[in-house]
């Protein structure tokens, strides 16, 4: 992991980590979002090195729509994994980095807390983070031991 918050170029990563970032960027082209007009990507990296991707599905009904981050959570349980050590999020602005919603803050928290994030721009640039910085606190099962919770996936 990197310095919190520093940006780098996506190239200064290591090959795994660029190609990581490279899926955020593919998978956002996929996006469904016919309303706002605004195309993100997410790419998980799970410990085996199996990348999971997904991007934004909208709703015309805008509170049913679904985040790329969260999406591709969804497809990564549905096909057996359960641990993630990285995510990429792309978006389509240039000058901006785009951080998860709260949402999907949690939603990451779920299967690890302290998940390293890459922020990417469309000009190669990456911000390094996590989410131990991004959602301090995370109320997860991970992190506190709940009696709910049987630790099966």
């Amino acid at each position: 992991m990197n310095a919190i918050n520093e940006v780098r170029n996506v190239s200064d990563l290591s090959p795994q980590l660029q190609a990581l970032c490279a899926a955020s960027l593919d998978v956002r082209k996929k996006s469904y979002s016919p309303y706002s007009k605004f195309k993100v990507g997410a790419a998980l990296l799970c410990p085996d090195g199996t990348f999971v991707t997904g991007c934004n599905v909208e709703n015309a009904s805008y509170p049913v729509s679904t985040c790329a981050e969260r999406t591709a959570i969804c497809k990564a349980v549905s096909e057996g994994h359960h641990e993630f050590s990285a995510v990429a999020i792309s978006a389509d602005l240039k000058d901006t980095f785009v951080t998860p919603c709260g949402s999907c803050r949690q939603n990451l928290a779920e299967f690890n807390p302290e998940i390293d994030i890459y922020l990417v721009r469309l000009d190669g640039k990456v911000q390094v983070s996590n989410l131990s910085y991004l959602l301090p606190g995370a109320f997860t099962p991970l992190k506190h031991n709940f009696e709910f919770h049987n630790g099966n996936h």
